[in-house]
């Protein structure tokens, strides 16, 4: 495994300052960017892990706190094993923070974040990718949508609401992406029923985007995040053998 470098970094935003976590190669050389888009539960030393995972294959990986407006990270103090079917209260705290943070805010984001990865000199020119977790899918996609000569590849696992019936659902970002996608679904996940997984996968080929979208058997909603009940040791090999493998078509 390559050693890695990892710093603290305050990111400007239209509305103010995004705390970020910032991770590559300890030799310093720019390498392609990886915007990582976090789960509901934040950067914490789960999250952290897996972009250090991410940096030691080779590349330069920004993890934002997205819920910046509301304070530095951790915005909601957690436990080290995140279990909310043993304390309720959890998702009492994060429900309003996931329903604030509209697309409108995470495009105007996406937009801050991209640009401070195209003016870092640990970056290598040219366009980024993207991985999100959990609502970090829906970020992506966004994202994608957004920025699409800013991003060449994005990725998705377990996501929830990517076909939904609303007006921002993510899903119809499709006719403006041009990057290469990866879904990685759960089968066992009620955020993402399997009308909602046809419904994206036929927005995706309708608008001709360039896509892989497989379902994992047996993985829960979470399943990428040891520090939850709903891990799945298969599963999240699985989820990095398919993002690599993403990462070096595009890179």
């Amino acid at each position: 495994m390559t050693d890695v470098q990892r710093d603290d970094v305050d990111i400007p935003t239209g509305d103010g300052v995004a705390d970020a976590y910032l991770v590559r190669p300890a030799d310093g050389r720019p390498r392609p960017g990886v915007l990582f888009y976090q789960d509901a539960y934040g950067p914490r030393p789960h999250l952290k892990a897996m972009a250090d995972r991410l940096a030691a294959a080779g590349y330069t990986v920004l993890l934002p706190n997205v819920f910046y407006r509301l304070g530095r990270a951790p915005v909601v103090d957690l436990p080290e094993f995140i279990d909310p079917g043993a304390d309720p209260t959890i998702w009492e705290r994060l429900g309003p923070m996931l329903a604030g943070l509209t697309a409108d805010l995470v495009k105007r984001d996406a937009g801050a974040y991209l640009r401070w990865l195209a003016d870092s000199p640990l970056v290598a020119d040219g366009p980024v990718a993207l991985t999100g977790y959990c609502m970090g899918s829906r970020l992506a996609l966004w994202t994608a949508g957004a920025h699409p000569d800013r991003v060449a590849a994005a990725a998705g696992f377990h996501g929830g609401g990517l076909a939904t019936d609303d007006p921002d659902s993510p899903h119809l970002e499709a006719p403006r992406i041009t990057a290469e996608l990866y879904f990685g679904h759960a089968d066992e996940d009620a955020s993402l029923p399997p009308e909602q997984i046809a419904r994206f996968e036929e927005a995706l080929t309708a608008a001709d985007v360039r896509h892989t979208c497989e379902v994992y058997t047996g993985a829960h909603h979470g399943y990428t995040q040891a520090d939850t009940p709903a891990y799945h040791r298969e599963a999240d090999e699985r989820h990095w053998a398919a993002l690599l493998d993403l990462l070096k078509r595009t890179f």
